[in-house]
């Protein structure tokens, strides 16, 4: 009996430690997004003070994982401001998600993203068990409590380095799994080391100037040189002036000094707006010794993103620059250091149609990766870059092919030239998927071809900015290697990865509504719900998209101004709250007023548009108040209802008139073009220049 009661009370202590250790609950920052933590399912501790704006929240109740975890703890009602315990669960990302006022904090809309979370009472569920630190995706360090005692503990490689007991397995060991003994009083800090084989850079740089004496006997001529058909007259020019030589001409690549600044430009990828790689410098002689690639042999956590390749199959490319172009795939796998808990790459091939040649769960290390791409065959066909991108954006970041969700989705397009079909609604809807989109094109239309290209300015329109991070142009296939260093430095580049602006949060909208006597009590609140229904589509706060208002009639009343409201439910109650004027009809008048007491006050970032609704006729001139607000950068919308005069609205309106001007036969029919007007604010904003 003794010995039994001895044992229960031993067995009891334990069961007490081991429920004391599962207590242990790392804290995290406000500033955290749930999309950098990898775990899956954590409880973790909020601090004081995360209901601030600059914490952005997306959605209600279920909330994208770009948010962050503490104020969306915060919205839901979980904690308050004071912080407190929450257990957060990622599950499958949405199509769309609403934002909303709650309890302080305003969450935004998004159309879509890649992964969401739920934020629940920070109460342990049975049979799971929860982790004492968590893994970021970047280096980062967690504090964790011990007694009384707070232990600071880094994550990612230095949580690896830390509890790594066993020897570094040798080349021929691929993955090596360890369970450490740690030496703080934390729970099954276990963590995996993968040690890939390491390439000798000896062996690399041997491989590379053999590659580069091949290149030096071969010609510039393309085997088959045409893009397009006869329909768009785009055949392309098999001699075609750039950089100062003709594609029949043997191989003249191009080099720079070591220590000239071009060259320190490209190794460092000092990147300016409006800056190219390959702006000066060039001689008429190829390097022949290229610098060896950088790679990070291990994976590289600190670059966690799922990243997919469209790579030009064309037959314009030729068999030669498709080879060239499987090299340097080859060289950014190695670069980027492919791995499970860094990046992970695949490809896909476009020419009349795209294909995946492999996706992002295929290939787990560099060089497999490469060997890989070696084999790829050319499939031949025209460019069609759009549909390669409508492709990708549907089918290739799918948790089926890998995508986990957490890590950014990036797209990098190959382009030799210029695209045979139009890039923009591609490109608009992926970005707006979430995905980064990249371009690097190579040997660009001369002069004397760009009437043969479909879309110019095509990457301009298809990039997230115009401003030089999202576009690199290389003037020859052969200076193509240059490229690696500065492109991994940019996709790795998280914190820039996320386009900060869209449609949704960039402009100050200025309302300009006709309260005459003609519209009646009845029609005026249609007209208004019409105006809020607009307003809540977009995401309002001081710092992202602003509203404001103007009523009229002979005379003018600023309902409010741009600064005025800084939540859109403020917004939707003053809206609301207007009331009907009735008087005579002076939209000239209104233009103006709107001019000098709205828009003159507009952010100079701020895309300035205003939507003017009339149901008739002006008594005074609306062509010279409106065209002097074109002339001053507003953006104007005209929506005529009923007797609205059509060549007044088509005057109001920003060229072309067929996007700007809408008209209406009665006021319970203005809700139908909610959804229009929406959509073209956002298809011109995404084809204009921006920084």
């Amino acid at each position: 009996l003794g010995v039994f009661l001895i044992c229960t009370y031993a067995a009891k202590e334990a069961t007490k430690k081991t429920k004391k250790a599962k207590l242990y609950v790392p804290q995290i920052d406000c500033d955290v997004k749930a999309g950098k933590i990898i775990n899956p399912e954590f409880i973790a501790k909020c601090p004081p003070g995360c209901q601030d704006v600059k914490y952005r929240v997306y959605g209600t109740d279920i909330y994208a994982s770009f948010s962050s975890v503490c104020n969306a703890a915060i919205h839901s009602g979980i904690i308050d401001n004071t912080g407190g315990k929450i257990l957060v669960q990622k599950v499958a990302g949405h199509s769309g998600y609403r934002g909303s006022f709650s309890n302080g904090v305003r969450s935004l809309s998004l159309p879509r993203w890649r992964e969401s979370f739920l934020v629940s009472e920070g109460k342990p569920r049975k049979g799971v068990t929860y982790p004492s630190t968590l893994e970021y995706s970047s280096s980062k360090s967690t504090t964790v409590k011990s007694g009384n005692d707070r232990v600071n503990v880094p994550t990612g490689d230095a949580v690896r380095k830390e509890y790594q007991t066993s020897p570094v397995p040798t080349p021929a060991t691929q993955m090596a799994t360890t369970t450490p003994t740690p030496t703080t009083m934390m729970t099954d800090p276990s963590t995996t080391t993968p040690k890939p084989t390491i390439t000798p850079a000896t062996t690399r740089t041997t491989t590379v100037a053999a590659a580069a004496k091949t290149r030096a006997g071969l010609h510039r001529v393309r085997d088959i040189a045409f893009r397009g058909t006869s329909t768009s007259a785009s055949n392309r020019n098999i001699l075609r002036p750039n950089t100062g030589i003709q594609r029949q001409e043997p191989v003249a690549a191009f080099w720079r000094a070591t220590g000239s600044p071009a060259h320190l430009a490209v190794e460092t990828d000092s990147w300016k707006p409006g800056l190219s790689l390959f702006d000066t410098g060039f001689s008429s002689k190829e390097e022949l010794n290229p610098k060896p690639l950088e790679s990070i042999s291990q994976g590289n956590p600190n670059c966690k993103v799922d990243l997919s390749f469209l790579m030009d199959g064309s037959w314009s490319i030729g068999k030669r620059r498709f080879q060239l172009q499987k090299q340097f795939l080859g060289n950014m796998a190695q670069a980027l250091g492919i791995s499970s808990t860094g990046p992970l790459m695949g490809i896909v091939q476009y020419g009349n149609d795209p294909s995946t040649e492999f996706n992002l769960k295929t290939y787990t290390n560099s060089k497999d990766l490469r060997n890989a791409i070696e084999k790829i065959p050319q499939k031949g066909g025209l460019s069609n870059v759009g549909k390669a991108l409508s492709f990708v954006n549907k089918n290739f970041f799918s948790d089926a092919n890998g995508n986990r969700g957490g890590a950014p989705n990036v797209v990098v397009v190959m382009v030799d030239g210029w695209p045979t079909d139009r890039v923009e609604e591609a490109s608009r809807l992926a970005r707006e998927s979430g995905i980064n989109i990249f371009f690097v094109t190579i040997e660009a239309a001369a002069e004397s071809e760009k009437q043969n290209v479909m879309e110019p300015n095509f990457v301009d329109k298809a990039v997230c900015r115009t401003n030089g991070f999202y576009a690199i142009n290389v003037p020859s296939w052969f200076s193509l290697h240059k490229v690696v260093q500065p492109l991994v430095k940019r996709v790795c580049d998280t914190d820039r990865l996320v386009c900060s602006k869209t449609c949704l949060n960039s402009a100050d909208i200025g309302f300009v509504i006709d309260g005459s006597s003609s519209v009646g009590t009845s029609n005026f609140r249609t007209v208004l719900q019409f105006v809020a229904n607009i307003s809540k589509e977009f995401e309002i706060s001081d710092t992202d998209t602003r509203i404001g208002a103007v009523q009229y009639t002979y005379e003018q009343r600023l309902e409010f101004s741009f600064d005025k409201y800084s939540t859109k439910q403020d917004v939707l109650s003053a809206i609301k709250r207007i009331s009907y004027w009735s008087g005579g009809t002076s939209t000239g008048a209104a233009i103006s007023y709107a001019s000098e007491q709205l828009f003159s006050k507009s952010k100079p970032n701020k895309r300035k548009i205003m939507i003017l609704i009339t149901d008739g006729r002006s008594y005074d001139d609306v062509r010279v108040p409106a065209m002097a607000a074109h002339q001053n950068g507003v953006i104007a919308y005209s929506i005529g209802v009923a007797w609205a005069a059509q060549d007044e609205l088509e005057a109001i309106a920003t060229d072309p008139d067929k996007e700007h001007s809408f008209f209406v036969d009665e006021f319970d029919n203005l809700y139908h073009f909610v959804n229009q007007l929406i959509q073209n604010i956002c298809t011109e904003f995404n084809s204009q220049p921006r920084n």
